[in-house]
């Protein structure tokens, strides 16, 4: 493939004279309270409207948690500790048994956010203070706070411990979330200092927990650039990522400003040549609200987002050091052709896609809108192994992530100035293309193994043949509409039926990415945890392990969870046939 002569002009313009001082400012401005937050969107605001690119600047109250200062003390001996966002502080203090809950540290994002490889422990920990190996990622400190502990520390796996938040609430809670929160005080500590206190717990030792944390409703600014399009701008692609960070967060996410930054410049130089519109926000409340901001956004945009949205990107911790493979790049299964050409194209190099994680910025699944890209580059196994780095969540696998370490080290120059061509490539190609350029008969091929998977442990017990049936006679639709597609190629992308066919794929992303990514309904947001593929179908996994006596429960729910799944097949169906009418 070669890109197409509008994207290729416009990729001649990126360079890193223009993007790269926003980073060596943020060397010297830390992210985490709104004050500074607010400084950092004027950097960004004013580094634009020097460009002459205009700006929108919206000013939402934002519920956040800001982490101060903790320590564990323990046998006369004191420790430093990093407090969780959200999680339940204790300025003066809380005295209580330690008892340690053996976990595997996880192996990879997903492991993070769920219950994680916590040891099952018959020992009571009501009113106690757990120490247990990994992150205080959510999935564990509900765990924890279900058995009725009232503090957690997260033995980190290396030599400093990492800044988190541990709810499960995603972006400002609603009344339904608010039951959902942290009820207990966690804290991090570092490997060296964790295995103190697992000794400690051992010996049946008192421990202190001291921990600082603000919560309140903040002033936030949310930075949008709308490029208009020439001929359909009413249509957009939404490319956003977090401004707000740990620290410095240079890795984690000034290099992901910095992308965003040049995008919105070399895209207003090139407006001429973008025939939708595309849309470039910096979130606040990333870190310390569990993507509050992009919540926000996702909230107060709803509609336009729901009829007009063709794709949204994320942009978190780009073009950084031994960064160099896209493997286990995040992306829904209907934009990975795509995302691969462009890839092969600019790096030369082969895209290994996963399923996107519950987490970053991710909060337009309940409204149905097709998604590529996380976190993109990343370094290989091979030297991540050799290094004897463990997992984390961004800076392309460096364990500088979320630590006083993410500083101008983690930036790589030529890795970074790939990761823009690819993000500018990707974002333009998916507004000008005539038709958008997503294959949902791969998303129906995954949902067909996902069925086998799940029915195998069924044994009998219930099969999906009426999804099956559905999936096969959407297949069939898409086909046409692909062949139908090919004869709207040269036709311009405001002409009528170029248009109606562009409608017909928002409306199959619509149905489709909600019953693979959400349990929730439509315009709330579903929890920062791990959600399995077809998840109203997931429980069939349960099957082996369930009594008897409860085997009809499971059918019952199994029954519900395939209607969910065919009736959106079935509007499919009829949205595909309208577009060929």
């Amino acid at each position: 493939m070669s890109l197409p002569p509008d994207i290729s002009a416009a990729l001649a313009d990126v360079s890193l004279d223009f993007p790269w001082p926003l980073i060596e400012r943020f060397t010297t401005l830390k992210r985490e309270h709104p004050t500074d937050v607010a400084t950092a969107a004027d950097e960004i605001v004013g580094r634009l409207r020097s460009e002459g690119v205009p700006v929108e600047v919206h000013r939402p109250s934002l519920f956040l948690s800001l982490p101060g200062k903790a320590s564990v003390t323990v046998d006369g001996a004191t420790y430093r500790a990093k407090p969780m966002a959200m999680s339940v502080a204790y300025p003066a203090g809380v005295t209580a048994p330690l008892v340690h809950v053996p976990a595997r540290y996880a192996r990879n994002a997903d492991e993070m956010f769920t219950k994680g490889f916590v040891s099952e422990t018959d020992v009571d920990l009501r009113g106690k203070i757990v120490v247990s190996e990994g992150f205080g990622m959510p999935g564990k400190v509900a765990y924890f706070e279900q058995r009725g502990a009232i503090g957690m520390i997260a033995v980190n796996p290396g030599r400093n411990a990492h800044w988190g938040i541990c709810t499960t609430v995603w972006g400002t809670p609603d009344l339904r979330d608010l039951p959902r929160k942290p009820r207990i005080a966690v804290v991090a500590v570092n490997n060296p200092d964790g295995q103190v206190l697992i000794e400690a717990a051992r010996n049946n030792a008192m421990v202190t927990l001291h921990a600082e944390v603000t919560e309140g409703w903040f002033e936030s600014p949310v930075p949008v650039v709308t490029i208009p399009g020439t001929e359909e701008p009413d249509a957009f692609v939404l490319l956003h990522g977090h401004y707000d960070a740990w620290d410095f967060g240079i890795g984690d996410n000034a290099v992901g400003d910095a992308t965003m930054l040049e995008v919105a410049r070399v895209l207003w130089k090139n407006r001429d040549r973008l025939k939708r519109s595309v849309r470039i926000a910096w979130w606040p409340g990333h870190s310390t609200g569990r993507y509050a901001g992009s919540t926000w956004f996702s909230d107060h945009f709803a509609i336009d987002l729901y009829e007009h949205c063709i794709a949204q990107v994320n942009c978190d911790s780009p073009g950084c050091r031994w960064a160099t493979e896209y493997i286990d790049v995040s992306l829904m299964d209907e934009a990975e052709p795509w995302c691969a050409e462009v890839i092969r194209e600019i790096a030369g190099k082969e895209l290994k896609g996963e399923r996107p994680h519950q987490a970053g910025d991710y909060s337009f699944n309940n409204i149905g809108i097709s998604s590529f890209f996380m976190l993109l580059s990343t370094m290989p196994h091979e030297h991540r192994e050799r290094l004897g780095y463990y997992a984390v969540g961004g800076c392309g696998a460096n364990i500088e992530w979320h630590t006083e370490e993410d500083l101008i080290h983690i930036a790589d120059r030529d890795v970074l100035l790939t990761d823009m061509k690819i993000y500018l490539a990707t974002v333009m190609g998916a507004a000008n293309a005539t038709v958008a350029p997503f294959d949902f008969r791969r998303t129906l091929a995954t949902f067909g193994r996902t069925l086998d998977a799940y029915e195998a442990p069924l044994d009998g017990l219930y099969t999906f043949a009426a999804a099956r049936e559905e999936i096969a006679a959407l297949d069939a639709a898409l086909a046409r509409l692909a062949t139908h597609a090919t004869t709207l190629a040269s036709r311009p992308v405001s002409d009528p039926k170029v248009r109606k066919a562009n409608r017909i794929i928002r409306r199959l992303a619509r149905g489709l990415v909600p019953v693979n990514y959400t349990r929730g309904p439509a315009f709330f947001h579903d929890p920062a945890e791990t959600t399995p593929a077809l998840p109203d179908l997931a429980v069939a996994l349960q099957a082996p392990s369930m009594p008897a006596a409860e085997r009809g429960f499971l059918r019952t729910h199994l029954v519900r969870g395939e209607n969910r799944l065919v009736a959106a097949l079935r509007d499919a169906q009829r949205s595909v046939a309208r577009a060929m009418e």
